[in-house]
C-alpha cells in the first residue's frame, strides 16, 4: 500500500469543506420557524386527548342515594307520617341536588373540571 503524504491539494479541499459554516438567509429561517410553529398550533389544536365528561355522576349517584332511602323509610318506618315525612325530604334533598348540578353547569363550568382526559394510542404531545 501506498501512503500519499504528498497530497496536499485533497487534504486542503476536505479542510475547507469541514471549516463552511452554511447559514440559511433570515428569510428562510423565518419561513421555516413559521411553517414549525404552525404545525405545532394544528397538532396542539387537534384533540390528542378524548375527553369524557363525568359532571352528571354526583347528580346521579345524589339521586339515587336519596331515593332509596326514601324507599327504605317507605318501606321501614311504620307511622305513615313520620314516613312519607322522611320520604318527602329524601326527595326533596335528590331534586336539591339536580338543581345544585345545573346551577354549577351555568355558573362555575363544571363541566370542563368534572371529566377525564385519556390520551389516544400514539398521540404525540
Amino acid at each position: 500500500m501506498k501512503d500519499n503524504q504528498t497530497d496536499t491539494t485533497l487534504d486542503s479541499l476536505i479542510r475547507t469543506s469541514m471549516k463552511l459554516e452554511d447559514l440559511p438567509s433570515p428569510e428562510l429561517n423565518q419561513r421555516l420557524k413559521s411553517a414549525v410553529y404552525r404545525q405545532e398550533a394544528v397538532m396542539r389544536e387537534s384533540a390528542a386527548t378524548r375527553t369524557l365528561s363525568l359532571w352528571y355522576l354526583p347528580m346521579t349517584f345524589n339521586l339515587i342515594l336519596f331515593g332509596l332511602l326514601a324507599a327504605a323509610a317507605l318501606t321501614f318506618i311504620r307511622n305513615p307520617y313520620l314516613s312519607y315525612l322522611s320520604a318527602g325530604i329524601c326527595c326533596y334533598i335528590g331534586l336539591a341536588g339536580i338543581l345544585l348540578t345545573l346551577v354549577g353547569l351555568k355558573k362555575a363550568s363544571i363541566k370542563e373540571d368534572i371529566a377525564i382526559r385519556v390520551r389516544k394510542r400514539g398521540a404525540f404531545t
